[in-house]
């Protein structure tokens, strides 16, 4: 009987895998355990090992091709004499393998609609950049499109969406009365919260999340904070980085006990503020391109960064951020770069730009802050900087005061430091989270 090869899904964020490298060609021998394929989910390049021995005997997906998670890529059989009927063999499987966990669409039953319909206010008249099938759409399911991040071209939202935000309001946890943020789960064991850093959704950590499903032991939580993704966006006119840190700490109490925090850049803020104001809430505190106070140029960057998001697209965005989020040595490599741009522009598309501009002025206002608070961070600290990050520079000197830190400086690595040295974050990470249980 002839052995699935089919495209894995790991971690929360992955809806979809690129094909990279077919080791071995048809007809070779197959080792059980030994790599078969090897596949690139946003940021990361991942070896999938065979299940069974035997020889190579199809492949439906060829190197450079994107598919949906659970789609089958190729078989395996005991021999190349064993009877073997390859479009017989996809009939079967693609109906099994389709229903594999990836990332719901607007295309699922009209319950869930129901729910979100009834979750939202009545649609305001949006003014947001739209096709006419994305506003008969939002219409249709009561959605707001002022809350609609953009994908098209110059940011203008389409069909497609509407329908994945609709699908991702089905994860909403209410934090706060009348305050319901959008939170991806996934595994069991120690809760590990993930906090993005500005203007990106938790699949930003996408490496982190992969190693952590593959390790085993973890539930893992990206919280995506207020205004991004499907979150609510409450008409404030700041977004207080503490605002954010009690919305944390409530969820942490909803899990009825600590949770394991990590945050990047704006997230290991929030999460720097949630361990000082709810200790017994943070198991661990994991902080990636942490920074106190916001440097001329961080901010600069912010302000450029929603200037292009108003007005273009998240791949024009993506291409305009890469020089300031990642190192030199990814930007001399045309290949790694243009993976980083793929990942990023995912990790773009649930910020609206209203967001970036109510968390910028939330930047600006705790910037300093909490300059002279580090000392009095009690819980086990890890502390990760990047020696080529332009925009966060301090983070060594934020890890030397706070008491007992542990930390590490990645050199010659950029902003995006979970990005672009994902092994060596992933690693330290797992470390830190099994060392304080």
């Amino acid at each position: 009987m002839a052995t699935v090869i089919a495209m894995p899904k790991l971690g929360m964020t992955m809806q979809e895998g690129n094909v990279v490298e077919w080791p071995l060609a048809v007809g070779d021998a197959v080792e059980k355990g030994r790599t078969v394929v090897v596949i690139e989910s946003e940021k990361t390049q991942v070896e999938i090992e065979a299940t069974d021995s035997g020889v190579l005997r199809h492949i439906y997906v060829d190197a450079g091709e994107t598919v949906p998670c659970g789609s089958l890529l190729g078989a395996i059989t005991a021999s190349m004499n064993e009877p073997f009927e390859a479009e017989e063999f996809r009939r079967d499987n693609e109906r099994i393998i389709g229903a594999a966990p990836v990332a719901a669409t607007a295309a699922q039953d009209k319950a869930p609609r129901a729910a979100v319909a009834a979750r939202e206010a009545a649609m305001p008249g949006a003014t947001a950049p739209a096709t006419p099938a994305a506003r008969a759409l939002a219409r249709s399911l009561g959605l707001d499109l002022g809350k609609v991040a953009g994908t098209g071209p110059g940011g203008r939202v389409t069909r497609e969406d509407v329908e994945a935000f609709a699908s991702r309001r089905e994860r909403l946890v209410e934090v706060s009365p009348g305050l319901s943020l959008e939170v991806l789960r996934e595994g069991s064991g120690a809760a590990v919260l993930f906090l993005p850093g500005f203007g990106v959704g938790v699949a930003s950590f996408a490496p982190q999340l992969q190693a952590l499903a593959l390790a085993g032991g973890f539930e893992t939580l990206g919280l995506h904070p207020r205004g991004i993704g499907a979150s609510d966006a409450p008409d404030q006119d700041v977004y207080e980085v503490a605002a954010g840190a009690e919305d944390a700490a409530a969820l942490a109490a909803k899990l009825g006990g600590p949770v394991h925090v990590v945050g990047a850049s704006l997230g290991a803020a929030v999460a720097l503020e949630m361990a000082l104001r709810h200790p017994t809430r943070v198991r661990s505190l994991t902080l990636i391109t942490p920074f106190v106070d916001a440097t001329a140029r961080l901010r600069a960057v912010a302000q450029a960064w929603r200037a292009i998001a108003r007005h273009a697209g998240t791949d024009t965005l993506s291409r305009a951020l890469l020089p300031w989020l990642f190192s030199q040595s990814v930007l001399g490599d045309d290949r790694l770069r243009e993976r980083m741009h793929r990942g990023l522009t995912t990790a773009l598309s649930v910020a609206p730009a209203d967001a970036l501009d109510r968390w910028a002025a939330g930047i600006a206002a705790w910037s300093g802050s909490r300059s002279a608070n580090l000392a009095d961070v009690s819980v086990a600290t890890l502390v990760i900087a990047g020696g080529a990050d332009l925009l966060t520079p301090r983070g060594e000197a934020l890890g030397r005061a706070i008491a007992g830190a542990n930390f590490c400086v990645l050199d010659g690595v950029g902003h995006a430091a979970a990005s672009e040295a994902a092994e060596a974050v992933s690693a330290a990470l797992l470390d830190h989270l099994r060392a304080h249980g």
